[in-house]
């Protein structure tokens, strides 16, 4: 990197990850200086969090070194570089990092990620609740509404209790959730048997999916999606009976 070229992205996140020596860091810090959209891209890097390691690495793993040795091995020894086996594996990954074949891996690793995250999200807050976090909350009709007025500001909903009322479970709040700037509705129901449940949705553009299950922190969930938003179910019930409340709901909300 000479003093006028403009850093890469895969350089100022080795200079957030602490990689360069101090010279590179010098440099950079002196363009940064100068250049104030080049700090706005390393702010962005920043704030993102995005882990880039990790997926490199997955990406890394897939390099077709055997493939590439063999090839290696074929060359004459005049044409052979004199490099180390680790040098060369190195090398083979970085060959696939920085192609096309790497691009569209790391987008759909990146992909994946963030369509399951929000549901991990929930999952690690509703691992908190008990009974006794909802049974002391009120539950008449106009503070429903008043809470459910919020969700709806937020997020394009039209709700109303009657839509969302499941059988033997008392609904008991309806509330906003936020996570870097992405809202996230929640509806928390009091299930006498099984606890806490909740319905949460948030906004998304990924097109209609049927129901699917998972588990997440011993806890059963039932998701789905509609043209706009994206939907889950949680709670310690059983998965069938999770699911047959899901398909309540789906039916009500016209999800």
């Amino acid at each position: 990197m000479n003093d006028r070229a403009t850093p890469s992205d895969e350089q100022l996140v080795a200079y957030l990850d602490d990689r360069l020596d101090v010279e590179q860091r010098t440099r950079i810090d002196a363009a940064i200086a100068e250049d104030s959209v080049l700090n706005l891209r390393l702010q962005w890097l920043a704030r993102s969090n995005l882990p880039f390691r990790q997926a490199y690495d997955e990406l890394a793993q897939q390099a077709p070194v055997d493939r590439l040795q063999s090839m290696l091995d074929t060359l004459p020894s005049p044409q052979r570089p004199a490099v180390s086996r680790r040098w060369f594996l190195a090398a083979a990954a970085g060959l696939v990092v920085s192609g096309v074949l790497a691009d569209r891996l790391f987008l759909g690793w990146q992909l994946s990620q963030q369509k399951s995250n929000w549901r991990g999200l929930v999952a690690d807050y509703m691992a908190l609740y008990v009974p006794q976090t909802l049974d002391h909350l009120p539950s008449d009709e106009a503070t429903e509404r008043a809470q459910l007025r919020t969700i709806d500001a937020r997020l394009g909903l039209n709700l109303s209790p009657a839509q969302l009322a499941l059988p033997r479970s008392e609904f008991k709040r309806a509330q906003i959730l936020e996570y870097e700037g992405v809202p996230i509705a929640q509806i928390t129901y009091l299930d006498p048997a099984h606890g806490p449940i909740a319905l949460c949705a948030t906004r998304s553009n990924s097109g209609s999916r049927h129901f699917a299950h998972e588990r997440r922190h011993d806890m059963n969930v039932v998701y789905w999606a509609d043209m706009e938003h994206a939907w889950m179910l949680i709670g310690h019930n059983p998965a069938t009976e999770l699911e047959d409340m899901a398909k309540v709901l789906r039916g009500r909300l016209g999800a």
